[in-house]
């Protein structure tokens, strides 16, 4: 990558990007908060300790109307006490409906079974003789009047974690939280904060941290200069259930820190944002928060936006704080965050427009601090880092869902405030992480099978055309175009993948006369369809050179470089010879395999890198441009597929 190392501007100089401050509203000191916590905690062990003591009550007879208890019996107590992962002496049933009672008892008896009724519910506990739990489950499982036989698990309290400060995190049950933590705590998805860097030091964000990048100096320093990406990150991904301090939103997920900002004041360019998304996205981010003012704004940030989301990606970034509409234009590249307070409300500083897609609390949120400690912050930087984190559950709670399918399941799930539907305040309504992972650990796939449209705007048919031709299409979709290819006479001249879709055709490469011209589009699930226009190609044709051509054509892999690349990679190729570009033929190579020929000066080809074929690893992309005197070159790029 190259280098971004920029001096810090002078005021009025450049349109330096500066966040809106989040404020801080109050100091944890870590020692003297811990010892208080401690003590607090030792008195709710003590009254724990002393209803615990207490004789169990005995369980109502079969039938009772009443809840029946489900408190483990001493010796069942004890087993789960030794980590065990089911109850012993019990299984939990439901019986089909209208099965009798008697029935039921029969079915029961051969095992010295009894059943206890759960509520008004057809679940039953069965008290069993020690031991024999798994047996009977296992020759009750198919039997013909039983719906339901499970053990009865044991799992751990994880919607309460241990973290002594999790009691000041309103905002965590709030979004209802813990709940979702029972299902999915983001376990094996990254989370790229796009800052001024993350504190590796911080007890509540060391274990969390993967390698990044710092953009602005271009190389791997990270640290934090200014203390905004530490208190974002920790809003995200602080590490939760540890013992210590608070907890994030995706207390397992990695958070990845993108340093895009200058050292001072801790404004970034939408250069280094721009970069930021893509390093992301090229280095297995799934999620990427960039809590910065302004970011949809910029159209070269929508299309790194687009870029992560062709990878299967979602960037959610922070609407500002300036308390107005500012009336940028609304975009699906991103997803966008307003704040709200402990009552639901819009806060005063938040920005709202048609742009806004969700809301978080983004008011008093306690979150890790640059010098090690933990401090309160308000701000729109802290509700989209808090969605992002929803967001990471619900990847880690569903692998096989693509991005849009999480997408969508994040905006349907989302608590309805305001106006009835999508409002400038509130968006699609305020995050819920239960309803959210809920929905993304029960959903399939969607499937699609409706075609894009597509249809060539310029030129027109029949246009007479010569030299760089501009081509422009319109596409759409049912749920979205990811990508659209330009060919000309069955070559593929080039690759777009972020809208609007533009091309420029070298129509020199072309023979005079009439030319088909043909777009073709392809959204997510592999549905395509096409167009095409027939023009009349009219260059001055360049007369051969009266002595022997020598010169061998000069050829680039303009994309990618060498690096890594994940998904869909757009292999683009260009070649230009002293004799023309009409007399070029190209060929892409991949791993020595022949994977596209084409006529002209570009060539280009989609390179599906999830495909199961295509290992991780190290690959070697070939190209080779041959002239019309049959001279010829060649050039190689090797890159790293992360998967």
């Amino acid at each position: 990558m190259a280098s971004n190392k920029h001096s810090t501007p002078n005021p009025g100089v450049f349109d330096l990007l500066i966040l809106l401050s989040d404020l801080p509203n109050s100091r944890y000191p870590t020692q003297p908060y811990r010892a208080l916590t401690a003590i607090v905690l030792a008195g709710f062990a003590f009254l724990i300790c002393l209803a615990t003591t207490s004789p169990l009550a005995a369980p109502p007879e079969r039938g009772h109307s009443e809840f029946a208890p489900t408190s483990l019996p001493e010796q069942a107590r004890a087993k789960r006490n030794s980590n065990d992962s089911f109850a012993r002496g019990r299984i939990l049933i439901s019986p089909r409906a209208g099965l009798p009672a008697s029935a039921l008892a029969n079915i029961l008896k051969e095992y010295d079974g009894k059943a206890r009724k759960i509520g008004q519910s057809n679940l039953y506990i069965v008290d069993l003789p020690e031991y024999t739990e798994e047996g009977v489950m296992a020759r009750l499982t198919h039997h013909p009047h039983l719906k339901l036989v499970e053990l009865d698990h044991y799992t751990q309290p994880a919607s309460v974690p241990n973290d002594p400060m999790y009691g000041d995190q309103w905002h965590l049950p709030k979004i209802s939280a813990p709940p979702a933590w029972n299902l999915s705590q983001g376990t094996g998805v990254i989370i790229a904060i796009l800052d001024s860097g993350a504190n590796s030091q911080h007890q509540d964000l060391a274990d969390q941290l993967v390698p990044g990048w710092n953009i602005w100096d271009n190389n791997s320093d990270t640290t934090d200069l200014t203390g905004h990406g530490t208190r974002v990150a920790g809003a995200a991904a602080a590490s939760s259930n540890n013992g210590m301090g608070i907890a994030g939103v995706a207390g397992n997920s990695k958070i990845m820190p993108v340093r895009i900002t200058e050292p001072t004041v801790g404004g970034a360019y939408e250069s280094t944002i721009t970069q930021g998304l893509i390093y992301a996205a090229d280095h297995g981010a799934r999620v990427a928060n960039v809590s910065f003012r302004n970011v949809m704004g910029s159209s070269a940030k929508r299309e790194a936006a687009q870029y992560m989301k062709n990878k299967n990606g979602l960037v959610i970034v922070s609407a500002g704080n300036d308390g107005a509409d500012m009336g940028y234009m609304d975009t699906t590249t991103m997803i966008v965050v307003s704040a709200t307070d402990q009552n639901d409300l819009k806060t005063i500083f938040s920005n709202y427009g048609s742009y806004v897609d969700l809301a978080a609390p983004g008011k008093d949120i306690l979150t890790t601090d640059m010098d090690g400690s933990y401090s309160s912050r308000s701000g729109t930087s802290y509700s989209s880092p808090i969605t992002a984190g929803i967001t990471a559950l619900m990847m880690a709670a569903n692998p096989n869902l693509s991005n849009l399918d999480i997408e969508a399941l994040l905006f349907s799930t989302a608590v309805d405030l305001g106006d009835p539907g999508k409002d400038v305040y509130y968006g699609r309504g305020r995050v819920d992480a239960a309803m959210a992972v809920q929905a993304a650990l029960t959903a399939l796939p969607r499937m699609d099978t409706e075609s894009p449209t597509v249809s060539i705007t310029e030129p027109l048919g029949g246009a007479t055309v010569a030299g760089l031709v501009p081509v422009d299409i319109e596409a759409a979709d049912n749920v979205g175009v990811v990508r659209a290819e330009i060919s000309v006479n069955n070559t593929v001249v080039a690759v777009d993948t972020s809208t609007p879709y533009a091309f420029t055709w070298d129509s020199s490469s072309a023979p005079n006369g009439t030319v088909n011209l043909v777009a073709h589009v392809f959204d997510a699930a592999g549905n395509q369809s096409s167009s095409s226009v027939e023009v009349n190609v009219d260059n001055q044709v360049k007369q051969p050179s009266p002595l022997t051509d020598t010169t061998p054509p000069v050829i680039h892999i303009v994309n990618p470089v060498t690096g890594n690349v994940s998904g869909s990679v757009t292999i683009s190729v260009d070649a230009e010879d002293n004799e023309g570009a009409s007399g070029i033929t190209q060929a892409i190579y991949i791993d020595g395999s022949l994977v596209a020929t084409g006529n002209g000066s570009t060539l280009a080809f989609n390179w599906n890198t999830r495909s199961k074929k295509i290992a991780k690893g190290a690959h070697t992309i070939h190209a080779v441009a041959k002239d019309a005197a049959g001279n010829s070159s060649s050039t190689s790029v090797n890159v790293n597929v992360i998967k």
